[in-house]
C-alpha cells in the first residue's frame, strides 16, 4: 500500500529526508519512530501529496506521488498533531463540513457522519460543541474526520501525544479497531510502549532509514551480546553449578541474580540452538528446572542504541 524508492526532501541546503526506501503492506500497522527533527512529519507530508519530494519516488495505494496527487489524497486520511477542529461547532457539523470538503454527495455525507460518530461512540454528543469535549474525545473525532471518505491508508502523526492514560488507551483501542477493517496505518509516534503494542513492524528513522523489523525481532537482533536466559531452579540447588556451566563452550556467563534465590542468569552465544544442551547439562547436574525464559533487550534500549549510533 505504501512504497518509496530513494525518497528525498531538501529545504535549501538542509536535507530532512534522505533516500528513504521502504514498503508497507495492506492491513499493516507500521510504526515510524525517530527523535524530534528526524524527518517523520516531512515524510508523511510527502506521502500525502502535500509537499513534493526533491528526488526519488513514492506510491500510495498504487498511485504515484507527484504524478497522481489528487488520487493519492482521495486514498489517504491524515491525522496531524493538532486535531484541527472547529470548537464552536458541534461534532455533527464538524464532520459534515469536512465530508463536504471531501466532496461526498449530500445524502452519503450525512449517512457517513452518522456511521462514524456511532462507530466512535460519540453519537450521544453529536449536538455538543467540540470545545466542551475532553482531549481524548477531540482526538477520536479527529480520527473520525480522517475516515469520512473511506480511505485505504491512514497516516497518524502522534495520535496520543499530550493525552492522559485513559484517553490514550481509548485512542489505541480505536487504532486496533481500524486495523480490523484491513486499513493500512502509518503511525508516527514517540511512545515506544505504544509502538510495541500496536505495530506489526517498526522503522527506526533519523533522516535515513536505520532499521525495519517487528518489535520482537528488533529486541532480539540488537540486544546484549549473545542472549540472556533466565532459569528458575527449585531448591536445593547443586553446588558449584555456575562453575560447571561456565566450562561449557557455548556459555558466555552464568551467575545468580542477586535479588532472587533460585534464578540463574545464563548468557549463550545462540540460545535457539543451545538451549536444549543447556537444559540437558542442568538436569545431569541434578538441578530441578521450574521454567526457562529468554531475556531480551527492551525496545527502548534498542531504539536509543540505534539512534545514538546514527548521530550526525
Amino acid at each position: 500500500m505504501i512504497r518509496t524508492q530513494d525518497l528525498t526532501r531538501c529545504f535549501g541546503n538542509f536535507t530532512a529526508v534522505e533516500k528513504l526506501s521502504l514498503e508497507v503492506g495492506e492491513g499493516e500497522i507500521f510504526g515510524f519512530l525517530g527523535p524530534n527533527g528526524a524527518g517523520k512529519t516531512t515524510t508523511i507530508r510527502m506521502l500525502c501529496g502535500l509537499i513534493a519530494p526533491s528526488s526519488g519516488q513514492a506510491w500510495v495505494a498504487n498511485h504515484q506521488v507527484g504524478a497522481e496527487n489528487e488520487k493519492v489524497r482521495q486514498a489517504v486520511g491524515l491525522l496531524t498533531e493538532s486535531p484541527g477542529l472547529y470548537e464552536l461547532l458541534n461534532a455533527w457539523d464538524n464532520l459534515l463540513f469536512y465530508a463536504r470538503l471531501y466532496q461526498l454527495p449530500a445524502d452519503d455525507a450525512k449517512k457517513r457522519v452518522e456511521e462514524v460518530l456511532k462507530w466512535l461512540d460519540l453519537w450521544q454528543w453529536r449536538k455538543d460543541p467540540v470545545g466542551s469535549f475532553s482531549k481524548g474525545m477531540k482526538q477520536k473525532l479527529a480520527i473520525g474526520r480522517t475516515l469520512l471518505h473511506r480511505p485505504q491508508v491512514l497516516f497518524l502523526d502522534e495520535p496520543t501525544a499530550s493525552l492522559d492514560a485513559e484517553a490514550a488507551h481509548t485512542i489505541r483501542e480505536a487504532i486496533v479497531a481500524l486495523k480490523n477493517t484491513r486499513r493500512t496505518i502509518f503511525l508516527s509516534t514517540h511512545n515506544l510502549d505504544e509502538a510495541e503494542r500496536l505495530c506489526d513492524r517498526i522503522a527506526i528513522f533519523k533522516k535515513n532509514l536505520i532499521q525495519v523489523d517487528s518489535p520482537a525481532q528488533l529486541r532480539r537482533r540488537f540486544g546484549v551480546e549473545g542472549r540472556r536466559i533466565i532459569v528458575r531452579l527449585r531448591p536445593p540447588v547443586p553446588e558449584n553449578l555456575t562453575a560447571t556451566l561456565q566450562k561449557l563452550p557455548f556459555v558466555l556467563s552464568a551467575e545468580w541474580q542477586p535479588e532472587t534465590e533460585g534464578n540463574l542468569q545464563v548468557t549463550l552465544t545462540n540460545p535457539e540452538n543451545e538451549n536444549p544442551a543447556l537444559i540437558r547439562h542442568l538436569v545431569q547436574a541434578g538441578a530441578e528446572i521450574c521454567f526457562v525464559e529468554e531475556q531480551t533487550a527492551t525496545l527502548e534500549e534498542v531504539y536509543l542504541s540505534l539512534v545514538t549510533l546514527n548521530r550526525d
